[in-house]
């Protein structure tokens, strides 16, 4: 999936100023590649060398040359090296039906010129993935809390007017509190993050997306169908709030940033593909503005 976004402060948080193109490759595709690299692969035969290959007159043993010109090496053969160049072209194909992939212009004609130009990009960087249900086994007190009112029962007593467990006792009180700016749907996205603040990508196909305001009660109907087959599209993934301040120009000398609260992307059921297709299929964005970027205006 590559993601592209209009960097204009006036775009930020616009739906429009969004895209998101899927492009694949088929398992048969990637099974013919594998198996043209193996077939080159047998080509590929050691030539032998004999001792006049390595230096001139290196058979001669304790016979100076002729004259005092320096001894030139030789070099193997450049037939031998053809199937070798041939292994690498094979290795590239997959990529190079990445690079040849193009956006439709009018007409279903292949768009030229600017698609081909330099655009702005930022750094890439790696990310740590893991599951959101590993950080929830750490942070869950229900049991320990269970256990606790049992033994309060039990004995007679109120352990949690004590030290920590009155700490507790607070924190308890203020989750069920109601939020006091009346954005429920905001302080559920505050707390599902909490586990892990800094997560920049949340993904889960087909699964639930995490809001971080009230959504349209047609969620389901502002969705639309896949254009290419009509299946109907799920959520796949979502870019978080912490990924603005990692956003990074790959050039130094221009400014180059982007807002936003979080890009909901939605994708084919089905993940519809023509096999040996160059042309990427546009999935859908739902955009959510920063809450706070008005303030900033």
């Amino acid at each position: 999936m590559n993601v592209f976004a209009c960097v204009n402060p006036q775009c930020y948080g616009k739906p429009e100023s969004w895209k998101a193109l899927r492009s694949q490759c088929s398992e048969s595709d990637v099974k013919q590649l594998l198996e043209r690299q193996h077939v080159s692969n047998l080509q590929v035969k050691q030539v032998p060398m004999s001792t006049t290959e390595w230096c001139d007159e290196a058979d001669d043993w304790g016979m100076e040359p002729e004259n005092d010109k320096p001894q030139s090496c030789a070099r193997t053969p450049a037939a031998a090296s053809q199937p070798v160049a041939d292994t690498a072209q094979a290795a590239l194909d997959a990529s190079d039906r990445l690079v040849g992939l193009c956006i439709s212009g009018p007409g279903g004609k292949e768009a030229t010129g600017s698609v081909h130009q330099a655009v702005p990009a930022f750094q890439p960087f790696y990310i740590s993935v893991m599951e959101e249900t590993d950080l929830v086994a750490c942070k869950d007190l229900e049991h320990a809390n269970r256990l606790l009112k049992e033994y309060e029962a039990r004995e007679g007593v109120a352990v949690r007017g004590n030290g920590s467990s009155e700490a507790e006792g607070v924190h308890e009180k203020y989750e069920k509190a109601e939020a006091k700016h009346g954005d429920a749907v905001f302080s559920s996205f505050m707390k599902r993050i909490s586990l892990c603040p800094q997560q920049v990508l949340r993904y889960s196909w087909s699964g639930s997306p995490l809001f971080l305001t009230e959504p349209p009660s047609n969620i389901t109907q502002v969705v639309p169908a896949c254009a290419h087959c009509g299946s109907p599209r799920v959520f796949e993934f979502q870019l978080m709030p912490a990924l603005v301040s990692l956003l990074h120009n790959t050039d130094p000398s221009s400014e180059l940033v982007l807002e936003f609260g979080t890009v909901l992307v939605y994708t084919c059921r089905e993940s519809c593909w023509m096999s040996g297709s160059n042309v990427p299929v546009e999935e859908f964005l739902f955009v959510q503005a920063d809450p706070d970027q008005k303030l900033f205006k």
